[in-house]
């Protein structure tokens, strides 16, 4: 578009009708309208960071997740906000499409909620394999004692009862990966230990 409209102002101009060619290209609009989709997302980016700069979802060094993506913000540009994953790559995400997109935020609220599933025999005790688990969620110095830790009934398997476990820690002391791979480890020993079995499928 932008070839053709310059080979009809050349064109006007031979033929002496320059004011002609920017009357039209003026007075239609069609140099603005071309202007306007060149640099729609460079508009609508720039628009976006100031936005976001105002009303502040996240700083830098923050965990979030945005379109899918989980990463640590590195920086925001006019154009793109950068993330760092949690494998360590860069992830350049338009800024249009981070204030258009559902935030989540781990690092503004310092408490993380945790969970995972364990599932236990159909012929063991339920209360006492509560009673273990809970045991090692208030011996864990990264495990917060409030808000409250939980250790419930979720489903009834095809091989097992399951238990879903719920529990805090403070996300800027702690690791919440490693963390939850503690907790599971301790668990798991404690659970055997109570001679209480964890079948599988088969």
């Amino acid at each position: 578009i932008l070839v053709l409209l310059a080979g009809l102002y050349l064109v006007f101009q031979v033929a002496g009708w320059t004011n002609i060619a920017l009357t039209i290209l003026g007075g239609t609009g069609l140099l603005g309208l071309i202007l306007g989709i060149a640099f729609r997302d460079i508009t609508e980016n720039f628009l976006a960071s100031i936005f976001l700069s105002i009303q502040n979802p996240f700083s830098v060094g923050d965990l979030v997740e945005i379109n899918d993506v989980l990463g640590f913000v590195q920086s925001m540009t006019t154009r793109t906000t950068i993330l760092m994953t949690l494998a360590g790559n860069h992830v350049q995400i338009p800024n249009a499409t981070v204030y258009k997109s559902v935030i989540h935020n781990f690092t503004s609220n310092p408490n993380l909620r945790v969970d995972f599933t364990i599932g236990i025999g159909y012929e063991d005790s339920i209360s006492l394999a509560q009673q273990t688990v809970r045991q090692v969620l208030e011996t864990h110095p990264a495990v917060l004692n409030d808000p409250e830790h939980l250790v419930l009934v979720d489903s009834l398997g095809s091989a097992t009862v399951n238990l879903q476990i719920y529990f805090w820690l403070d996300g800027t002391q702690h690791s919440w990966l490693k963390v939850k791979s503690s907790v599971i480890r301790l668990v798991k020993r404690a659970i055997q230990d109570a001679g209480i079995s964890m079948p599988d499928e088969a």
